[in-house]
């Protein structure tokens, strides 16, 4: 495993739409670890493949739980609202209000191409949402309420 660099907002590869994964093979185990051990090392709960300059439909989220990979994801099911602070580790030090699904189900594919189910609730379903938005180039900064200063993060 390795630690890979995070792009960081301003590179283009951040705007753009990702590729299906075709391939479940070692190198996207590979992706998928380095993705986890530079994720944990940023202490971030999410991390999307264009985030580390790969242009695939991969993601990786762990809000405490253990490490959830998604790949091929697609968001099925949404209830409930909620509304509150955003950061992303590409815009390290900046967070905003954004209001997501208080609830999804996401189904996505595995990292040996085996397609499964997921659930999320407060926390872990922003996360997916925040990490399915990369995979289409959207960035949670274009679907702020307003930004937050770093005083109104302490309350």
């Amino acid at each position: 495993m390795a630690i890979r660099n995070i792009v960081k907002e301003g590179d283009d590869v951040l705007r753009k739409k990702c590729r299906e994964v075709v391939k479940f093979d070692s190198r996207l185990h590979t992706l998928l670890d380095d993705m986890a051990e530079t994720m944990h090392k940023a202490e971030g709960v999410g991390l999307a493949a264009p985030q580390v300059g790969v242009i695939r439909r991969a993601v990786i989220v762990d809000v405490g739980e253990g490490v959830i990979e998604l790949i091929n994801p697609v968001i099925i099911e949404q209830e409930g609202e909620q509304t509150t602070a955003e950061g992303c580790l590409s815009m390290p030090g900046e967070y905003g209000l954004t209001k997501r699904p208080m609830k999804v189900k996401v189904r996505a594919q595995d990292r040996n191409g085996e397609f499964f189910e997921v659930s999320g609730e407060g926390l872990l379903a922003k996360a997916f949402c925040h990490e399915l938005d990369h995979l289409e180039g959207i960035l949670y900064k274009d679907i702020v309420i307003r930004m937050l200063d770093p005083e109104e993060l302490e309350e």
